[in-house]
């Protein structure tokens, strides 16, 4: 199996490279902004009758570059090209994202029109694709075009090994900085021996019900609960005072009087603030990168339900918990690894009644708050937790489809509808991955996203 993948590696550059890392991100944000700059100028023109032609992909970007570099940005040479096109390629990405949203050709959210990219606010990160990009064979360095060999904060073995058996071809290399420390990730094509069979993998059962939550960040149909590490909200006290420091700690204001100009201390917290928050976010992703690895290589079949995150972070009460435990990266973890170790994800629609059907007899109740944690059946008697009853009826839906089902069946709004035919068409989804629908019927999948 062909996959494409990425290998993130810390990088340990001397002052000398940090200077050239940053003149290249730089560099990729001057592209930027003076690519949006003429595509504004043309699109007035436009508007004021003059027959122009508005560069809008790559190669007219980068042909208008070309023109007009010399004068631009005579200092372009001291930085490698790539640089340069990469800021190019992001802004021919965001118009088209906007003119696809506005044609409404995408789905999502709206997409405004690209904005500046501000030297303090945006992302420093840069991209190549050509050039010398290679895994050293020390597997302590890397070597990326114009600046040489960087020495990494950990081993590249893993890499390297795929390298030297010919299982892998990298295909771009991408450095960016986060927290004040620098990093490198080889976008790389992959060749993946797909386990086949249960002698592949040692799994230790077939089919998985997974009941996400805040309390517990999910629960498993076979009563394990496993325990939400909660990253932001045990480093709140942390970052309220470094968010105090940093307000005390604004320089004076300037000769204009508009702004005030940062000082040395307002810089120091600043930067101890964005290796809070960098802490965090690597805590919250070694936690869903190691549950859903053990998700995926212990179940032949994965159940997870659709939820509606972007309504759920609408919850004053809600949003911060909600956000800090990731439900949409982990259910996009559990869609490309269920795929490499050979097992298969299944997404239930949103609208499946998991918490409010008694796993038990499969009496569905008319409602049941939030605030109630215990469910109990008063038909059947069960008293069951609430999460480990929905990841039951998660893994029971599955299974009740394989041993075969009657030719009707209910909604989760109690009307008799006809399988198959439940929903709206399923949008673009993973390789591998079912969805069931309302009906708990499994609907037709469309291309690999």
């Amino acid at each position: 199996m062909l996959v494409t993948q990425a290998y993130r590696y810390a990088l340990d550059p001397t002052p000398r490279q940090q200077r050239a890392l940053a003149s290249h991100c730089g560099a990729t944000r001057f592209a930027y902004n003076w690519g949006l700059d003429l595509v504004k100028q043309r699109l007035d023109q436009l508007q004021a009758g003059l027959d122009v032609q508005v560069p809008w992909t790559l190669p007219t970007l980068r042909t208008e570059w070309n023109r007009a570099k010399h004068q631009a940005a005579p200092w372009w040479a001291e930085n490698s090209k790539e640089a340069y096109n990469s800021g190019l390629d992001a802004l021919a990405r965001a118009l088209k994202n906007w003119s696809d949203s506005k044609a409404g050709r995408r789905a999502g959210r709206r997409v405004g029109f690209p904005r500046f990219k501000g030297k303090r606010r945006s992302r420093l990160a840069c991209r190549f694709t050509t050039g010398a990009i290679r895994v050293e064979p020390d597997r302590h360095h890397v070597v990326l075009p114009r600046m040489g060999h960087i020495r990494t904060h950990e081993s590249t073995r893993k890499l390297a090994r795929r390298l030297d058996a010919g299982t892998a071809r990298i295909l771009s290399a991408t450095i960016s900085q986060a927290g004040g420390r620098w990093s490198v990730s080889f976008t790389v094509e992959v060749h993946r021996a797909v386990p086949d069979g249960p002698s592949a993998v040692q799994r230790r059962g077939g089919t998985v019900g997974v009941d996400v939550g805040v309390r517990h960040l999910a629960v498993l149909s076979t009563g394990e609960a496993i325990t939400n590490p909660r990253p932001l909200d045990h480093a709140q006290r942390r970052l309220r005072r470094l968010n105090r420091q940093l307000a005390g700690r604004r320089g004076p204001r300037a000769p204009d009087g508009t702004r005030r100009v940062p000082s040395r201390g307002w810089q120091q917290t600043r930067r101890r603030l964005a290796r809070a928050h960098a802490r965090v976010a690597n805590a919250r992703s070694d936690g869903l990168h190691k549950l859903t690895s053990q998700l995926a290589t212990s179940y032949d079949t994965v159940v997870v339900e659709q939820l509606h995150v972007a309504g759920m972070v609408r919850n004053r009460r809600l949003a911060r918990a909600v956000a800090d435990a990731g439900f949409a990266e982990l259910r996009q973890q559990l869609a490309y690894k269920t795929t490499w170790y050979g097992s298969v994800l299944v997404t239930v629609d949103r609208w499946y009644p998991s918490s409010k059907t008694c796993s038990g007899c499969g009496v569905v109740k008319a409602k049941l708050p939030l605030s109630v944690r215990v469910f109990a059946c008063e038909a059947c008697g069960l008293v069951a937790d609430r999460d480990h009853n929905a990841a039951r009826n998660l893994a029971a839906l599955v299974n009740h489809l394989v041993a075969g089902s009657g030719p009707e069946t209910r909604n989760a709004r109690g009307g008799d509808v006809r399988p198959g035919l439940a929903g709206q068409t399923p949008p673009k989804r993973e390789p591998r991955t079912s969805t069931l629908g309302k009906t708990g019927t499994a609907e037709p999948q469309g291309p690999a996203a």
